[in-house]
């Protein structure tokens, strides 16, 4: 049991520190982006930031109450 825990502790610390390195490597000390919206990828599909897309929908739906029934 208390291997089990040191291997686990050790991996972790490894799998840390590979992290660290890859970020001093890099030189920008930036993790990579976590925004779906940042992704061109994404973009082209159309798939946005769901943040976004709720106060889009928020505000047409306050403001333009009757957008999509016009159009």
């Amino acid at each position: 049991m208390l291997a089990t825990l040191l291997y686990s502790a050790i991996f972790i610390a490894a799998a840390v520190a590979m992290l660290a390195l890859k970020l001093l490597v890099k030189g920008d000390a930036r993790g990579p982006m976590q925004h779906i919206g940042a992704s061109k990828a994404m973009r082209e599909r159309g798939i946005g930031c769901v943040e976004s897309m709720d106060a889009r929908e928020r505000y047409e739906r306050e403001f333009r109450p009757h957008a999509k029934e016009n159009a």
